[in-house]
């Protein structure tokens, strides 16, 4: 594309200012688009980790962890139709606790588990969760920040329990709070301290569970749910939907996103639109001799992808190094395909926004350009 080429090398400071413009635009795309990542990631990394393809919760419960209850019974009918390697009970409960040596109360969020089952996470520090251990717990590494160490007790407040720290996670939380990870004995002992704040059959006994976690495929899923008379079928990705905020928060973040990407196309388009016009007589000429007009609007769409792809490419290097210097607790992650699938969706709405020039150039009548050249 000699002519875009040209014209760039020709007025720098015109396109150098658009570059800025579109650099500062981009950055803040990006930004926001990891900070929203983050934050879903933050609110739901402990179900999003689990390699569960469906939940299986309690009718109206709005398939949420926290409001669901269910029972033995559920587990069996789980097990007949998945296999009993292919189903977990899972246990969510939100609680505050007090650690020896932290200030203040810690908000958490208990989680009960088989030790030996597949949604169990790998213990990065201490030793693994084991079935035997009663009252030994692992935690997120976050709580790290608020003085919790292996070994340090934490106490329940709601039901006076206390667990002992004997190891550290990674990324897990459920609703932005550090999760603790019990075994399933650990967390009948927790229901049945607590039963009176329980209510439904099977509580008292200890024997409660949020969800079951399954491994399944789309027709497993469908003769699960036709043999659940008070219990559903939830999908992990509606579950992870269902988490309390989950949704207003992401929704408030992507509408964000979506007006950044409708304002840099906007401007963008403003921008060589103006330019388009002051060209007009050029362009006029240039058609007069011969140029085709597929030929001029190339060349507009070719300054605007090379300004987008340059100012684009600048602003993933300040956003990588702008992650590298941000605190260890702010919820930032943007993964490769996030930034590619962002950073196409940038790339093309910023050539939307050069439609308007395109259709101006193809409009200017060469005849008229010269004439007014000439007066």
């Amino acid at each position: 594309m000699y002519l875009a080429i040209r014209e760039i090398r020709f007025s720098k400071g015109r396109y150098a200012l658009i570059a800025i413009i579109m650099l500062l635009v981009s950055f803040l795309v990006l930004f926001v688009t990891g900070l929203a990542r983050g934050l879903a990631y933050d609110n739901a990394a402990s179900i999003q980790n689990m390699d569960a393809t469906h939940f299986m919760m309690e009718k109206d419960s709005n398939h949420r962890f926290t409001r669901s209850q269910i029972g033995e019974q559920a587990l069996g009918q789980a097990n007949q139709v998945v296999g009993e390697k292919n189903a977990e009970p899972l246990g969510v409960r939100m609680t505050t606790v007090t650690a020896e040596g932290a200030a203040g109360k810690l908000d958490v969020t208990l989680l009960g588990m088989r030790p030996e089952g597949w949604l169990t996470p790998a213990a990065v520090e201490g030793s693994a969760l084991n079935p035997q251990d009663a009252g030994r717990v692992l935690v997120d590494r976050k709580l790290k920040e608020s003085g919790v160490r292996l070994g340090t007790v934490i106490v329940d407040q709601a039901s006076g329990t206390k667990w002992t720290v004997g190891g550290f996670v990674s990324e897990e939380s459920f609703s932005h709070s550090p999760a603790v990870i019990l075994n399933l004995y650990d967390w009948r002992q927790l229901l049945l301290k607590s039963s009176a704040r329980l209510a439904g059959g099977g509580a008292g006994d200890g024997t409660t569970y949020s969800a079951i976690a399954v491994k399944a495929t789309k027709n497993q899923a469908e003769r699960l749910a036709a043999t659940l008379s008070d219990a559903e079928v939830v999908a992990k990705s509606d579950a992870v939907s269902a988490i309390p905020g989950y949704k207003e928060e992401q929704g408030s973040l992507w509408m964000m996103i979506i007006f950044l990407f409708i304002i840099s196309s906007f401007v963008l388009g403003v921008f060589f639109y103006v330019i388009t016009i002051q060209k007009s007589s050029q362009f006029g000429i240039l058609k007069a001799i011969g140029t085709r007009t597929a030929y001029l609007a190339r060349s507009v769409a070719f300054q605007v992808l090379l300004l987008t792809a340059g100012s684009l490419a600048l602003s993933m290097l300040l956003v990588q190094a702008m992650a590298a210097f941000l605190p260890a607790g702010m919820p930032f992650r943007l993964q490769a395909s996030a930034l590619a699938l962002t950073s196409g969706a940038f790339i093309a709405m910023s050539l939307a926004g050069s439609l308007l020039s395109v259709w101006k150039v193809a409009r200017i009548d060469a005849l008229d350009a010269i004439g007014r050249t000439a007066a």
